[in-house]
């Protein structure tokens, strides 16, 4: 028996919670169709869009829409466009995207929609969304996580009635257009600044004060250097040395800034903007300091396209770089425009080349040193680094704001979706 808020009248206390009165409380499926998927057999699968699009775990979720990957001649259970799939086996559970096709799904995706019509998927998405921490504390196996059909199928939710769910939609769904916007540009913006890369790292395009007419825009060949440009090893312009171990356990929350080889693949893009990780004063002793204008490799990593990732140090801050760390100190260039340079797609393509491994690619800085790199005059460099510098600057705002965004529909989804928060037209008389 539901039991009334007298401090709040209109609201009772249920499984979900307390809700609105009119609400109602009920297990997920009561609101949801929920179909648990079946992998095919494996002799099904194809590469050449046979039968239907495979989604068969959560390498699938790395998008809003799946990636299509492999197909199935043989499919098993099927979702339609539309329907919200919902990770359930893996670290990946709990994550979410929409299929925006037929597709065969896996025993590691649930597909999701509304039960009988009668519901509006993106409130339902929405409710799923907000019940995601609860779907992680349900799930079973330590080493292997995962979650039934009946423990989801039983997870209390409040339901408004169809006329407030429709509100609450609308309003989720404003908010998804603004994030969805805001992302677009951020697509837009990077676009820009790969094509701006591409052309001014190879002096296809150059600036007025730079270019005199002679080997320009139109003047020069393909893969001609512009005139004044020089090609020149990575070698030539300066020293390489190695970072030294961190462990885990010497890591702090204060004290000497570091950086691990781990970070420069999540943390930074082309310029250590901030630290993450801290030593105290004895590691710092027996660790290896690096130097405003040095240029920091990571050592290894797990695919050929991302070996040699690097990112410059432009502080006057003491830091030090930990184990599986190359650093290079270069000498008369501008170290900002060596780290685009070298992260540019002229450079992977030649780095692919150097590295060596299977499950884990390494570099050396002997392979390193030879690597050919154009350079203009170190005025030219630092006006190419101030302008792509300029463009992540930019990025880095637009990223900003989708966070912000982000954060404020989570704080009114989840006020919005347990009536904390309710649409004025059904807080009448009568309706509330």
């Amino acid at each position: 028996m539901s039991k009334r808020n007298e401090n709040r009248p209109g609201y009772k206390k249920s499984k979900a919670g307390w809700i609105p009165d009119k609400w109602e409380s009920n297990g997920f499926s009561a609101i949801a169709k929920i179909e648990m998927g079946q992998s095919p057999n494996g002799k099904s699968y194809n590469t050449e869009g046979i039968g239907y699009p495979l989604i068969n775990g959560p390498t699938e979720f790395t998008e809003r829409y799946p990636i299509k990957k492999q197909w199935t001649s043989s499919p098993t259970k099927i979702c339609n466009s539309g329907d919200i799939l919902l990770c359930v086996r893996g670290s990946s559970t709990g994550r979410m995207n929409i299929a925006n096709d037929k597709y065969c799904i896996g025993r590691g995706v649930a597909a999701i929609c509304h039960k009988d019509k009668k519901s509006y998927s993106i409130f339902i998405e929405q409710l799923l969304i907000s019940i995601t921490t609860r779907i992680l504390t349900l799930t079973t196996g330590s080493t292997f996580p995962n979650i039934d059909k009946n423990t989801l199928s039983s997870i209390p939710v409040g339901v408004p009635p169809l006329p407030e769910q429709e509100k609450i939609a609308e309003i989720l769904s404003a908010w998804n257009r603004a994030i969805e916007q805001v992302g677009k540009l951020i697509d837009a913006k990077q676009r820009l600044k790969k094509g701006l890369m591409q052309q001014l790292l190879t002096g296809r395009m150059r600036f007025p004060e730079f270019d005199h007419g002679i080997h320009g825009i139109h003047g020069k060949k393909k893969d001609e250097l512009p005139e004044g440009w020089k090609n020149k090893t990575l070698g030539s312009f300066g020293l390489f040395s190695k970072g030294k171990g961190i462990s885990n356990s010497e890591k702090r929350g204060t004290g000497f800034p570091c950086i691990t080889y781990g970070e420069i693949y999540t943390r930074h893009e082309f310029v250590i903007k901030e630290f993450h990780s801290f030593i105290d004063k004895d590691t710092a002793q027996k660790s290896q300091r690096i130097q405003k204008g040095d240029i920091i490799f990571a050592g290894s990593g797990e695919t050929l396209d991302e070996i040699g990732k690097c990112v410059a140090y432009t502080q006057d801050e003491e830091a030090y770089a930990g184990g599986d760390i190359i650093i290079f100190r270069p000498k008369g260039v501008d170290s900002v425009y060596v780290s685009y340079l070298l992260n540019s797609d002229l450079l992977i393509r030649q780095k692919r080349k150097l590295g060596q491994g299977y499950s884990v690619v390494h570099i050396y800085s002997s392979g390193l040193k030879i690597l050919h790199v154009p350079l203009p005059s170190l005025p030219e460099q630092t006006r190419i680094a101030s302008v792509l510098s300029t463009c992540d600057r930019e990025i880095e705002l637009l990223r900003r704001k989708e966070i912000a965004l982000r954060e404020q529909k989570k704080g009114l989804m989840q006020k919005l979706l347990t009536g904390k928060v309710r649409h004025p037209e059904f807080l009448k008389e009568g309706r509330a």
